[in-house]
């Protein structure tokens, strides 16, 4: 029988899987390490256990205990489930930022979650560290596990993460983009690769109001950088003592709109659902992809899972408030729910007849006419059909430019459906749009009732 003692042996091996559609045009292959595989579906449960694994071992923790962390959700599961099949208790302090999904997820598996304010100095005695560092003085036989300053998270992407990367990438890795957070996950990950390859690249994400990126370039940690954001799992206001900047060849800020709008990306066109974290990391290797060659084997690590952000980022309306989503669709919006994105055109000299034809195999009622890869005019079915009932006699060989009409007018991919309607009328029967890789789009009031 194969079979699993308990659900922490099943931590770890997580698949690399190939990015295809959100890539852009990216040149190199891409590879997301999908964390979500893990039983707490983030890359957080490797060093939950490993940061109590080692308390137990050097004396820190004994049996009945209570384990206490500050945690924005993610480190949190890992330690529950790891006190679930340990016999520990749990105390979690965390932001008021965390969606409830997360803090209600760590009181289902027994832990009492204390919420604190976001918007106060670490020092502050409301703030999320203090107040888990003082529950740990205040409670006999606990242990703060301290995810920032302790060297167990570090250790654990070492001796994991690490490893894992470089066996199933073959060594071919030639970049690493991770949100940096504690640090643990891409100082681990890094030191690992860079021993093995001192040439890899390694690309931190942080977002706006951290401080990582100011302190990376000049050595200076500057409290203006500090103002609250909306991404969660990553960039602080604080230096961990788990970030090795010596490590860290670049950061890149990520806003709080381009990762939510590429976390819903990578969902929508990938079928993979991530958390925030996820979407700034891809957003931040897209924003830096005029630094890589065809040659490059890119590793992007998504943390954790999207169920976490159901409530925020993959809802319309917390978007729509934050300004993340436009009220209106946009051309570009229909373009994209058209199930055939296929442009049906014919040159300016084919036969009515032929027109008529592809008409009818495509099921389509109006045709763009072409001249040297320009278009120059309009047949629709209307127009064909009149002609043919005023002309029972015409020449079946006449051409389509004798019939054709004005080209149907050209608008921006950024054009509002309610400017799109005016443009229609009996003898404009549909529009034309290019996209950024060049290809033509005709758009009808069927495309627009249907995407509504």
């Amino acid at each position: 029988m194969k079979y699993y003692q308990n659900i922490l042996q099943t931590i770890g091996n997580t698949p690399l899987i190939q990015l295809n559609k959100v890539i852009d045009d990216i040149p190199s292959l891409v590879l997301a390490k999908v964390e979500t595989f893990n039983p707490g579906h983030s890359i957080k449960d490797r060093m939950a256990v490993k940061m109590i694994e080692d308390a137990e071992k050097y004396g820190k923790i004994k049996p009945g205990g209570t384990i206490i962390e500050c945690t924005s959700g993610n480190t949190g599961m890992g330690i529950a489930i790891t006190a679930c099949v340990k016999g520990y208790k749990c105390i979690f302090t965390t932001s008021d930022k965390q969606s409830k999904e997360k803090i209600d997820m760590l009181k289902a598996l027994g832990a009492d979650v204390i919420v604190c304010p976001t918007n106060v100095e670490p020092t502050d005695p409301r703030s999320y560290y203090s107040v888990a560092e003082k529950l740990s003085k205040e409670i006999p036989n606990s242990f703060w596990c301290n995810q920032y300053d302790n060297p167990s998270n570090t250790e654990a992407h070492y001796q994991s993460t690490g490893p894992e990367i470089w066996e199933q990438t073959d060594g071919k890795i030639t970049h690493l983009v991770v949100g940096v957070g504690t640090g643990g996950t891409i100082s681990g990950v890094a030191k690992y690769l860079k021993e093995k390859n001192p040439k890899i690249k390694i690309w931190g994400i942080d977002t706006y109001g951290s401080v990582f990126k100011k302190y990376k370039e000049t050595g200076i940690f500057d409290e203006k950088e500090i103002y609250p954001y909306i991404t969660e799992g990553i960039g602080e206001d604080i230096l961990p003592k788990n970030v090795n900047f010596d490590l860290i060849d670049h950061f890149e800020k990520v806003t709080d709109k381009d990762g939510a709008l590429a976390a819903r990306r990578l969902a929508r066109e990938e079928g993979i659902l991530l958390g925030y974290s996820a979407g700034s990391a891809m957003a931040g290797l897209l924003q830096m992809k005029d630094q890589l060659t065809k040659d490059d084997v890119v590793v992007l690590i998504f943390h954790d899972h999207g169920s976490r952000y159901i409530g925020k980022i993959y809802n319309d309306d917390w978007m729509r408030q934050r300004g993340f989503l436009q009220t209106e669709l946009l051309v570009s919006d229909l373009i994209k729910a058209k199930p055939d994105k296929t442009f049906y055109s014919v040159s300016a000299d084919e036969t009515i007849r032929n027109v008529l034809s592809m008409m009818k195999l495509h099921d389509i009622s109006q045709l763009p006419l072409m001249d040297h890869e320009q278009i120059i005019g309009t047949i629709s079915e209307n127009t064909v059909l009149n002609f043919i009932i005023e002309n029972p006699l015409y020449n079946p060989e006449k051409t389509a430019r004798s019939i054709m009409s004005d080209p149907m007018p050209m608008v921006s991919l950024e054009t509002p459906l309610s400017t799109l309607n005016k443009y229609f009328t009996e003898k404009i029967p549909g529009v034309i749009a290019k996209d950024p890789v060049g290809n033509f789009h005709v758009l009808t009031k069927y495309d627009i009732i249907r995407v509504l």
